[in-house]
């Protein structure tokens, strides 16, 4: 199978079957994300316990490629630390901007199949949105 097939299937996957998109109980953090050029809405929810992102999880509505970006970064940051989230964060932008590193693509895990988005500029605020907004958050609560 070609690897942009496969990067193909990963993102449907994501975007038709997500495991984190649902109201997510007793969260500690809650922030709206918007990409107003295109109408994608989300609401990022965070449960953060001493340091640790224990649960995370989201809903709203938006294009295919927000959807599955932010069930993929939420399947990543759960169980890292504050600064492990905000360093993927990094490296996602990094990915996005055609910058990264192997090493900082192999640590993004399923979230580099959205790699070839570099390519497609109208598309990187909807891949973007759900990592942003956790950045976002997580920076505010510093």
């Amino acid at each position: 199978m070609e690897l942009k097939q496969l990067y193909r299937e990963i993102v449907n996957e994501h975007n038709l079957h997500p495991a984190h998109k649902h109201e997510l109980e007793n969260p500690t953090m809650v922030l709206q994300g918007v990409n107003p050029s295109c109408g994608d809405d989300i609401y990022l929810q965070l449960k953060v316990e001493d340091g640790v992102i224990t649960d995370a999880a989201f809903n709203g509505s938006g294009c295919a490629i927000s959807q599955a970006s932010t069930d993929m970064m939420i399947d990543l940051i759960i169980g890292q630390t504050e600064e492990e989230a905000l360093r993927a964060a990094g490296n996602f932008m990094k990915m996005i901007k055609g910058t990264a590193t192997e090493e900082e693509l192999e640590e993004l895990d399923e979230s580099a199949a959205l790699q070839d988005i570099s390519h497609m500029p109208a598309r990187v605020k909807c891949a973007s949105l759900g990592w942003r907004t956790m950045r976002q958050m997580l920076e505010e609560m510093e």
